[in-house]
């Protein structure tokens, strides 16, 4: 098939055949991309908002959740966000969907992390991009569409439930339980879930795993992409300036 893109004069290499005897153009010619199952790209969007001064995330602050329209989760919520289209920027995916399904437009966002576990999805292999704003009162009420049935602004709470530091030899694993609590007083809506996190440190090197032991009323593995945001502060610094911190309970 013809190649992905119209100018792809940056990927000859040395120009040099591969082991097949082809050309890059050539190669391109052959190429199938249908041959191999490839999973599916979305992007999602919390966004969050405050009144004044914040010395942490329990105080003053709100997330933007849609009420999904649609199978899978139904009448459950979630961050904005859906699949990116061929031909579109992961971030350009992020911005679009956030203005289909709450109407809001021009909002700095900042890319997070991604997350690929196998039983993220029923539809399919799904792979997901964390973006993250943060907003002041200022911006107007959000308006659900698209996929979203409501879109709505909940307080948000997080705490930490329970700790243990595990060392095996060089290696130091902590293992936290956290709380996600959100609440939306106008409507009298409650969604919690609790979320298991395991820290491997080697060294400079973290790597974290992310267990949701129950979520309730929170669609997919959301609950664990705000847990997430909880535990780094750094993002929020970049986004506004501002450090929020976990606080335990």
């Amino acid at each position: 098939m013809p190649s992905f893109l119209e100018d792809y004069s940056a990927f000859y290499g040395d120009g040099s055949k591969n082991e097949d005897g082809l050309t890059l153009d050539e190669f391109l010619d052959s190429y199938d991309p249908a041959k191999y199952r490839n999973p599916s790209v979305t992007a999602d969007v919390m966004i969050f908002r405050y009144y004044k001064e914040l010395q942490s995330v329990a105080e003053d602050l709100s997330i933007l959740m849609i009420k999904r329209r649609n199978h899978p989760c139904i009448g459950y919520w979630a961050l904005p966000g859906g699949f990116c289209e061929v031909g579109e920027d992961i971030e350009e995916a992020a911005r679009r969907e956030l203005k289909e399904e709450t109407h809001l437009t021009g909002i700095p966002i900042s890319q997070l992390r991604t997350w690929g576990e196998t039983w993220r999805d029923p539809r399919d292999r799904i792979i997901t991009t964390a973006f993250a704003a943060v907003v002041d009162e200022s911006v107007h009420e959000p308006v659900a569409g698209d996929d979203a049935s409501e879109a709505l602004w909940f307080d948000i709470e997080f705490r930490k439930l329970s700790s243990e530091i595990i060392y095996q030899e060089k290696m130091e694993i902590v293992k936290c339980t956290y709380g996600l609590y959100l609440y939306n007083k106008e409507h009298n809506i409650k969604c919690d879930a609790c979320v298991s996190v395991k820290e491997n440190l080697y060294g400079f090197l973290k790597e974290m795993k992310y267990d949701i032991i129950y979520s309730n009323n929170i669609a997919f593995d959301h609950a664990a992409l705000n847990i997430s945001i909880s535990l780094d502060g750094r993002y929020f610094k970049t986004i506004r300036g501002k450090y929020f911190r976990c606080v335990s309970g």
